[in-house]
């Protein structure tokens, strides 16, 4: 089958998709910026008319991962609820989206290294190729600091509530969120729990583990 041309209409989303399914399968270092574009059925040099290198592409991956799930997260941390039934929301909607597309929840667990170790000079050591990974990638790893910080804040007004007993809420957060992400590396879909049944284990783990438990 033909490869399609750079100026072929191409969904960027699609790419970030396959990216993602071809990193899982692959890993980073053995992933070529040809092995992605034949995903999606274009050629390499069209790949590269939409994203600068594989750097740019890993990095484009896990910020569209991360931002949609920031965008339901806020939602939940806005509402009226209670502490543990936001807490409970947004458990199950990490969940939901890492059982829903596991390359991209097994990206955030093994390619993070991959993008902290990117050193990025661009085509002859390009100071505004550097400069704008840089800057990206910065953007990224405060973008998933406030992401954890959605949990943390929760745990904690819970705690200041008395709905949750007192606990470390940077390390349990940080556990909670460690447990989910290592969802999307043993997830596998058509198998004795579905995404939304995996969830619910979660919710009603966490938060048996949080409550106070008082009459």
């Amino acid at each position: 089958m033909a490869r399609k041309p750079a100026d072929q209409s191409v969904d960027r989303e699609d790419i970030l998709w396959a990216a993602a399914e071809v990193l899982h399968r692959n890993g980073y270092e053995a992933t070529t910026m040809k092995d992605i574009a034949a995903q999606v059925n274009l050629t390499a040099a069209s790949l590269y008319h939409h994203f600068k290198n594989k750097d740019f592409l890993l990095l484009s991956v896990l910020e569209v991962g991360l931002d949609l799930t920031i965008d339901k997260l806020e939602v939940i941390e806005s509402s009226d609820l209670t502490c543990a039934e936001k807490l409970g929301g947004m458990i199950r909607s990490h969940v939901v989206s890492v059982t829903g597309n596991v390359a991209v929840g097994a990206a955030m667990v093994f390619e993070i290294r991959a993008l902290l170790n990117a050193n990025v000079g661009g085509k002859n050591g390009d100071r505004a190729f550097t400069a704008e990974f840089a800057t990206r990638r910065k953007r990224f790893f405060a973008r998933r600091d406030y992401f954890e910080s959605l949990f943390r804040n929760t745990v904690q007004a819970g705690i200041a509530a008395g709905e949750f007993r007192q606990v470390d809420a940077a390390i349990v957060t940080r556990a909670m969120l460690g447990a989910h992400n290592w969802v999307g590396v043993w997830f596998r879909e058509g198998g004795r729990l579905s995404g939304a049944e995996v969830a619910d284990v979660m919710v009603d783990t966490w938060l048996a583990a949080l409550r106070t438990h008082r009459e």
